[in-house]
């Protein structure tokens, strides 16, 4: 194994540009929530990719944003610490617009980080921008870095990620790996059925509702005839939104539990009977004992 390559790579880029697609891509399995919507991710998440050279330690990260709450700082804050001890930056743009004021505030993050580090600029969603705007959209980015590599990627239909990867472990250092093979995430089972409730809630919700909702998970358990039970709880700001979240008769609840309940069952691999519920936790995004709560706590 004297050529065996391993690091850790944190993935960072703004809200809503693919990270987690592209990490359950790289996979092969979903193990991070995504939805369209900006700040589906918020918390930072390993990644293990073990091939036979190499075992790649991606750190998926939320979305760095111009916070507006309490909240929005932990995110942030997630994010940057993720720059802290890792081998390579893999900064994510969306190729398909322009760069955005937080794009800029990522360039001058990455810009304070120790020279050594070593930086690639993926500009994703590639296939979204005719040919005659590629030129143009590489420079706009590239201008926000120092003599970056460049790689050009689409993470949903899988183009360019085998250039990519390759650049990646190149950039790696000789050392063995730190995980064991068979392990792909950091998270438990009970932690990715709350993301995957709550990445239910951002594909069925109004845009008013999605971001001041969160989920915490009370009971997982394993039943005698192999069947886990998983009862959560749907956490909601006011009291309107409640009544937007369990829906007339209930119906949304319901659609939001079964979307939910086949994403866990192909994640873990068997059968799941989910029970859902609906608490108002008024304004819980700026009150520091509900994060700490929910697991937001910023650390000191």
């Amino acid at each position: 194994m004297t050529d065996h390559r391993s690091g850790f790579v944190a993935l960072i880029g703004r809200p809503n540009v693919g990270k987690s697609t592209l990490l359950n891509a790289l996979l092969g399995q979903k193990v991070a929530a995504v939805s369209p919507r900006p700040q589906t991710t918020r918390r930072r998440q390993l990644g293990i990719l073990t091939l036979e050279n190499a075992q790649v330690v991606f750190v998926d990260t939320p979305g760095i944003h111009q916070a507006r709450h309490k909240l929005g700082e932990f995110l942030n804050q997630e994010a940057q610490e993720a720059f802290d001890g890792v081998d390579l930056i893999l900064w994510l743009v969306d190729a398909s617009v322009e760069p955005t004021e937080d794009d800029a505030r990522i360039s001058a993050l990455i810009k304070e980080l120790p020279t050594q580090t070593a930086q690639i600029l993926v500009l994703n969603k590639i296939d979204e921008i005719k040919p005659e705007e590629e030129r143009a959209r590489v420079e706009a980015y590239s201008a926000l870095m120092d003599s970056v590599e460049i790689k050009k990627i689409s993470a949903v239909k899988r183009l360019g990620l085998g250039e990519m990867l390759e650049a990646v472990i190149q950039r790696l250092p000789v050392r063995p790996p730190d995980y064991p093979e068979e392990q792909v995430t950091d998270l438990y089972e009970r932690e990715i059925a709350a993301d995957l409730v709550r990445e239910a809630c951002l594909f069925k919700l109004r845009d008013e509702v999605p971001h001041s909702l969160t989920v915490r998970v009370d009971e997982f358990k394993e039943r005698e005839n192999g069947m886990a039970y998983i009862a959560a709880t749907l956490y909601v700001e006011r009291e309107s939104q409640k009544g937007i979240v369990i829906g007339e008769g209930g119906k949304m609840l319901k659609s939001i539990g079964s979307a939910a309940r086949r994403e866990i069952e192909e994640m873990i691999g068997r059968k799941v009977f989910l029970e859902l519920r609906v608490k108002v936790q008024k304004d819980w995004r700026d009150d520091p004992n509900a994060l700490k709560q929910f697991g937001y706590a910023k650390r000191k």
